[in-house]
């Protein structure tokens, strides 16, 4: 019985991915490097960014009609973005986040930590377009318009959604999410 794809590819045998060309080992090697760096951005945890990035591309692969046509990297991108704010949600439901802040009294309110804990547990309350548009605006720093391609909307809408953003922070705290 001869060895299988798999089996080659798991021994490093290039060739034989190569003999034949899999549609989706060529997509999943053109974007998965960089949905594992955003997911990991945003979940702050390798292990979490993993599985979120495997199950983009399983989604993807199982049901191909979900990316409507366009930019696959947009797609990639805003999948990996939606999945994250999902498993960061999951989180707080389930006490995880809880855990991951054994003792929340020990960080100073100025350190990086203590922000991307407060950060996750705001984008996990916000309205998912609102928690999108912040990880766009304030995390990637992209313009009014990449947004709006990224979430097929205008410019315009993009910069009403960023005043509710700020009016949604500024309610819960007066000094957030100012840029």
């Amino acid at each position: 019985m001869g060895a299988t794809l798999g089996d080659a590819a798991a021994l490093g045998d290039e060739s034989a991915l190569s003999e034949t060309p899999d549609p989706r080992h060529v997509l999943y090697r053109k974007y998965a490097a960089g949905a594992f760096r955003r997911a990991q951005r945003l979940l702050g945890n390798a292990a979490d960014a993993a599985e979120v990035v495997h199950d983009v591309f399983i989604a993807l692969f199982e049901q191909p009609q979900q990316h409507r046509g366009g930019s696959m990297n947009a797609y990639v991108y805003s999948a990996v973005t939606h999945a994250c704010l999902n498993r960061i949600r999951d989180r707080r439901n389930r006490t995880r986040l809880a855990t991951e802040r054994t003792d929340a009294e020990a960080f100073d309110p100025g350190t990086s930590v203590e922000a991307a804990l407060l950060a996750r547990d705001a984008l996990a309350e916000m309205p998912d377009q609102l928690a999108q548009i912040a990880i766009y605006y304030y995390l990637d720093e992209l313009t009014h318009r990449e947004i709006a391609e990224l979430l097929g909307c205008s410019h315009r809408h993009v910069g009403n959604m960023l005043q509710r953003l700020t009016r949604w922070a500024e309610q819960r705290e007066p000094r957030a999410w100012r840029r």
